[in-house]
């Protein structure tokens, strides 16, 4: 008897060691198996359903090269050298770990600067001396009141606030959008010679560039389903999650977005709700949904130039909070979240659309530190007016919700359906790049614009899962959108000169997203690979991290990361759910269709599942992509389909067909970044130039959007016409080509039309420099708000318009006090013009608003710009902007 019971311990033991031992994805740079990650002399180790061990060290200190490049940024502005230029110079140690630069010159590359490769590692926690002399520069400011730099900028010395460093060695970055608010690398001149120092600490050594050791279970559970299954690391990884959810609940039941993140982002809980709390946690997701919420209406609470419109991915929270619904069947929510969602559609209907197309304008979805995703030439300005695929996508979803919702509340329900549908059609039509098999990140430019034909993993997922597109290019998207080894990048390919953040990285959110998208539609080599880029990231640091370098896999070079990150989470939960029991949630039930791929067969069994009056147990057996038996209670269930309004517990076990019926394929590829976009583009008479791109096969000039010509000088003769045009230049590289460049204007003076704003409005008091005729006017919630302009045109047609003004009200990367105004043509609606912040305190950093697309008559014209109640911005407050002229041209 005892032997016969040891032979069946043993049995059992043995069956688990194999279990653990079984590979369930080989990638070029690690392996993930049952029970542990392996990644070069790295490993991570399941000892339990609730400990796991890891000895994953961030690699980033080993190699430091001791070559640096940088730059001075006056307003943390990339404003000293010409684009592309910078001081250079090798890095040399003495025993103390110390380098004393020679003192610079602002604005002027020294003697001692030389271009060169790096020749070893610096050693931790090097300490680099830097003196830099701005006594021209202060001079300037004491003697004219402004500075004019290398690149035609100028700066007055009422807005001058620091100056800053950039480079391109940790912790230094080339992110001139956050620069400013970074103080530690802002340099300082105590005594007031105008002598700025600064001391950078280079290649450092922190106890958090290293993942915790060990992880072990905080919290208590047990309230949560249960999850048991045959591989160890997804048991591991389901506890480890539950455990961060616990940490990032908040004392007032709201959710936390990270560790390093306190309170919560629209878009960031609303896509953690879609992935996962919907159903785990439906009263804090509900909590949190509605702390976004003022004036009855979806808080756009973060995004480029201060926020809505010029980011516009709000409207994801109408999805969040239709899941809630489905999963809860609250009829009280449904009547809570309807006029929100209506409030904030229409809104963004006035706003966000235009004559040119059916496509919404704002930052892409997520993305929102500028030029992380864009061309470095774009402003806040520039991308409130692109259209983007995530964008879209989730504009398209939230019309089809309330769509919906107002046939449920009792309301009209056409106009939304009809926009949705036009949207979609849009998508397809005017995104859709036939040459690579998906969709491209955006359409940009200014009066014409161009479509990036880049993938945006986040939107090419949504518009898989949103039914954006048809079967045959659902395949296409899956088979074709660019992966690499360490997961799906967020955008690919990669922009040259930008550090990893949106650039060069992959989010474990977005991952699952593709991940979901891929079970969806049975592509197992997109899942298996999908499933190996989640779970190896989260074991190997023991915890959700924010992100890591598409390149190598690592945390610690992004910009910003944090552990526990809400989103990432959310995304490790829903790879149990979403795939795994592959429920989708409906307004009177849920259907089920798992995917397990072969390498995962087995059992999946969660308990405890809460549902509506039910608790549920849900057991799902074998692998595959069908189900081939399913039962509830031990009777076979009609349509996989368990009906919403039963009570009680439940017991359902869905067996597998235990075949794989669809392969799928991927688009591994190496982590290639494009070329760089041509820089300093100039007309000279009826000649455009440009500088010289190393990477450069060709040159592909464009004029209007469309092609003009292609060359392999650095040269071109344009058509110089009587109505504007504009030419744009592109860098073709051997596998990738560059964003193109910023537009160059052409067209003739005297067909400029140029209103003074002081000529219609009493002008402003205030001591703000750089306008043009004798002053301007200021643009308040309280003060003119409404401008009404006149002005003749010869000819009847097409023109734009748009208008000089400054916007200082915050920082040009976030915040929340974008001006907008209403623009009317002889009392027709036109358009909206958007103000962006242009930099904190810079009333005189002055720009262009938007072009607004307007048929204009021969002779009178007149034109209303107005504050209306569709205007409102997210800070409610203060909607204020110096108007300085409006500007009208033939098109």
């Amino acid at each position: 008897m005892k032997k016969g019971i040891l032979l069946v311990i043993s049995m059992i033991m043995l069956a688990g060691c194999h279990q653990g031992n079984r590979l369930l994805y080989k990638a070029e740079n690690y392996k993930v198996y049952a029970n542990r990650v392996v990644q070069g002399k790295y490993k991570a180790k399941v000892i339990s359903p609730t400990q796991m061990v890891s000895d994953y060290q961030s690699p980033a200190n080993e190699d430091f090269p001791n070559f640096i490049e940088f730059k001075f940024a006056v307003n943390g502005k990339d404003n000293e050298l010409p684009v592309g230029v910078n001081h250079t110079f090798l890095l040399n140690p003495d025993k103390n770990k110390v380098v004393s630069l020679p003192p610079i010159e602002f604005g002027q590359k020294g003697k001692d600067e030389k271009q060169s490769n790096p020749t070893g590692s610096l050693p931790a926690n090097t300490r680099v001396e830097i003196s830099l002399d701005a006594r021209e520069l202060i001079k300037d400011f004491r003697e004219k009141g402004f500075h004019d730099f290398s690149n035609g900028q100028r700066i007055y010395k009422d807005d001058f606030t620091g100056i800053f460093i950039a480079g391109n060695l940790a912790p230094l970055s080339w992110d001139f959008d956050n620069l400013s608010t970074r103080k530690q690398f802002q340099l300082t001149d105590p005594d007031g010679d105008g002598i700025y120092t600064i001391t950078v600490v280079l290649n450092p050594y922190e106890p958090g560039n290293f993942t915790a050791k060990k992880w072990d279970l905080k919290n208590d559970i047990s309230g949560y389903p249960q999850l048991h299954s045959d591989i160890p690391l997804v048991d591991a990884m389901y506890n480890m999650s539950l455990d961060e959810t616990v940490q990032d609940i908040e004392s007032d039941r709201t959710f936390r977005t990270g560790e390093s993140w306190p309170g919560v982002w629209t878009r960031d809980v609303s896509y953690s709700i879609i992935l996962a709390y919907a159903y785990l946690e439906p009263e804090v997701a509900k909590t949190s949904l509605m702390r976004k919420v003022k004036n009855v209406r979806i808080i756009q609470d973060t995004g480029t130039g201060g926020a809505w419109p010029v980011s516009s991915d709000r409207s994801i929270w109408a999805t969040a909070a239709w899941e809630i619904y489905k999963v809860t069947g609250d009829r009280d929510w449904l009547k809570t979240i309807y006029p929100i969602i209506k409030n904030s559609v229409d809104d963004d209907i006035k706003t966000l659309l235009n004559n040119r197309n059916h496509l919404m304008m704002g930052e892409s979805s997520f993305l929102d530190w500028r030029k992380q995703t864009y061309p470095a030439w774009m402003n806040g300005v520039d991308i409130s007016q692109s259209r983007c695929l995530g964008t879209n996508a989730v504009h398209f979803h939230s019309l089809m919700i309330l769509s919906r919702l107002a046939k449920m509340m009792g309301d009209t329900t056409s106009r939304y359906e009809q926009l949705a549908d036009s949207i979609k059609a849009d998508m397809n039509n005017k995104l859709w790049v036939a040459e690579k098999g998906y969709y491209g990140q955006y359409l940009y430019g200014r009066n014409n614009f161009s479509l990036s034909p880049g993938s945006e993993a986040l939107g090419e997922a949504l518009s898989v899962l949103f039914g954006i597109a048809d079967t045959t290019r659902v395949r296409s998207i899956l088979g074709k959108t660019p992966v690499v080894d360490y997961g799906i990048p967020t955008i690919y390919p990669q922009i040259p000169g930008i550090p990893p953040y949106h650039n060069n990285s992959i989010w474990p959110f977005v991952q699952a997203y593709w991940n979901w998208a891929n079970a969806l539609h049975g592509n197992m080599a997109g899942l298996d690979q999908g499933l190996a880029a989640l779970y190896r990231p989260a074991a190997l640091f023991l915890t959700n991290k924010e992100n890591m370098v598409a390149g190598n896999g690592d945390f610690r070079d992004t910009q910003v990361n944090s552990n526990r990150q809400l989103w990432s989470i959310a995304g490790n939960l829903a790879m149990v759910y979403r795939v795994f029991l592959g429920m989708d949630f409906h307004v009177d039930g849920i259907m089920f269709a798992p995917v397990i791929p072969i390498a995962y067969r087995g059992n999946f069994e969660v308990t405890n599942f809460h549902y509506r009056k039910m608790n549920l147990s849900i057991k799902v057996e074998g692998y595959g992509d069908e189900i081939s038996r399913f039962s509830i209670d031990g009777k076979a269930g009609k349509d996989y389909f368990l009906p919403g309004n039963l009570n009680g517990k439940h017991k359902i076990i869905i067996e597998m067909n235990n075949r794989i019926q669809h392969t799928g394929n991927i688009n591994r590829v190496g982590n290639r970044f494009s070329p760089a976009a041509p820089m300093q583009v100039t007309l000279k008479g009826d000649r455009l130039t440009w500088q010289p791109v190393k990477e450069a096969d060709s040159y592909t000039v464009y004029r209007n959007g469309k092609f003009f010509q292609m060359v392999s000088d650095t040269a071109v003769r344009i058509l110089l016409t009587t109505r504007l045009a504009e030419y744009q230049v592109e860098t073709r590289g051997k596998a990738d080509n560059s964003f193109l460049s910023q537009p160059v204007d052409v067209i003739s003076p005297k067909r400029v039309i140029e209103v003074e704003a002081e000529q219609v409005a009493p002008k402003s008091s205030l001591e703000y420099h750089g306008y043009s005729g004798k002053g301007f006017v200021e643009l308040t919630k309280n003060k003119n708000r409404k401008l009404v302009f006149q002005f003749n045109v010869n000819h009847t047609g097409k023109y734009t318009v748009d208008f000089r003004y400054s916007n200082g009200s915050g920082p040009d990367n976030t915040d929340n006090k974008c001006a907008v105004r209403s623009v009317k043509v002889d009392s027709q609606f036109a358009g909206v013009a958007v103000f962006a912040q242009r930099g904190k305190e810079e009333w005189s950093n002055w720009g262009w608003s938007n072009p607004i697309q307007v048929e204009l008559k021969a002779g009178k014209n007149t034109l209303k710009l107005s504050l209306e109640d569709f205007n409102e911005n997210m800070n409610g407050d203060i909607n204020m902007a110096m108007l300085d002229l409006m500007r009208v041209r033939p098109l």
